[in-house]
């Protein structure tokens, strides 16, 4: 089988939402096919959801060939969703407490998780932000994790409304791994043609996974480790001390003591792999103009107009699904064609 170097991808924002349903990983190094024993398709994937979680230190490359631009000012989150190959490294306890570092144009951004405090370093912006590990704030300052959570999560999602199989084994970083793919049953409306998981033979985890759509022989998005070593890391990664000089920020005191965040509440219409999510658009804060392009200007400038009985708004498309944003600050993003989305709209 070829296989290409993958990597993992962080939604964020808008474009975002396309892949609400796909935060993957993939296939990264070639090599001979390891003689593994048989193991049935549900007997696999119950192992991948009842596995442990395990220590780790590894290198996630990501290959994306989504059709998105990078939005000039959005972070490194845009930079990873845009067209291109990145990577990042990853760091994890099996205790929950993990380490991200993730390169930028601008410097690098380090999320620490010490198990009751999330830590964001921006180098660029020489800034720290720490908020409490289960605190709403703190969604907002974590990284990509691994490629197995991810993988992993998605295998749960969509397992019920999938044909399963096993299609043979792998060499992915240097482990040995079953093939896993899974199918969206006829049923099911969806751009997306289907799923492969690299399962790791000794522990259950998804070391990769790709994303193969209708239409076309190579992965959308592939993300995976380029690297792992399943040893525990020196503990010290996952203590975080502020740089000298640092500019240090509780991550709700952006919002204000008397102004508490408000997070959109978002709808899941549908389930499995034609599942829509239909959210609201946060109200820009227009103190911090910076923190990126206003969604709305980069949906009129690269989407396409339509209109129904929802009202009217702009369809940004990707290769692996659609996103559709309202002239009311609405999205619906979906691993699915424009007609789903807009169908969701109505029912939502």
């Amino acid at each position: 089988m070829k296989r290409k170097n993958v990597a993992y991808t962080a939604a964020a924002g808008t474009a975002v939402g396309v892949l609400g349903l796909t935060m993957l990983a993939l296939p990264v190094g070639a090599g001979a096919a390891p003689a593994l024993p048989q193991v049935a398709p549900e007997q696999l994937v119950e192992s991948v959801m009842r596995a442990t979680p395990p220590a780790l230190t590894g290198t996630v490359e990501v290959d994306n060939n989504l059709g998105l631009p990078a939005i000039p000012g959005a972070g490194q989150s845009s930079e990873m969703l845009a067209n291109g190959t990145s990577q990042f490294r990853v760091w994890a306890d099996g205790q929950g407490r993990h380490r991200v570092s993730v390169p930028s144009s601008h410097g690098e951004m380090t999320v620490v998780n010490d198990g009751s405090t999330v830590w964001k370093w921006d180098s660029g912006e020489q800034k720290v932000t720490r908020s409490p590990e289960r605190a709403p704030e703190a969604a907002d300052h974590k990284a990509p994790a691994d490629p197995a959570a991810a993988a992993r999560e998605i295998v749960g999602k969509i397992r019920q409304t999938s044909d399963v199989k096993v299609d043979g084994t792998a060499s992915v970083a240097g482990r040995d791994a079953y093939e896993l793919v899974l199918t969206p049953k006829p049923t099911e409306r969806t751009v997306l043609r289907e799923v492969r998981v690299a399962v790791d033979a000794e522990k259950r985890i998804p070391l990769e996974l790709s994303v193969l759509t209708n239409g076309s022989n190579d992965p959308a998005l592939q993300v995976g480790f380029s690297s792992v070593d399943m040893s525990a890391p020196d503990p010290g990664l996952f203590k975080f001390t502020p740089p000298a000089g640092a500019k240090v920020e509780d991550g709700k005191a952006e919002h204000g003591p008397q102004q508490p965040r408000q997070h959109p509440q978002g709808k899941v219409v549908g389930d499995g792999w034609d599942s829509v999510l239909v959210t609201q658009l946060p109200q820009q804060q227009p103190q911090k103009p910076e923190k990126g392009q206003d969604l709305r200007q980069v949906a009129e400038r690269t989407g396409k107009p339509v209109s129904g009985p929802w009202g009217n708004g702009w369809v940004i498309g990707t290769a692996a699904g659609n996103a559709l944003l309202t002239s009311d600050g609405r999205v619906a993003v979906g691993a699915v064609p424009e007609q789903v989305l807009t169908a969701a709209l109505g029912e939502a």
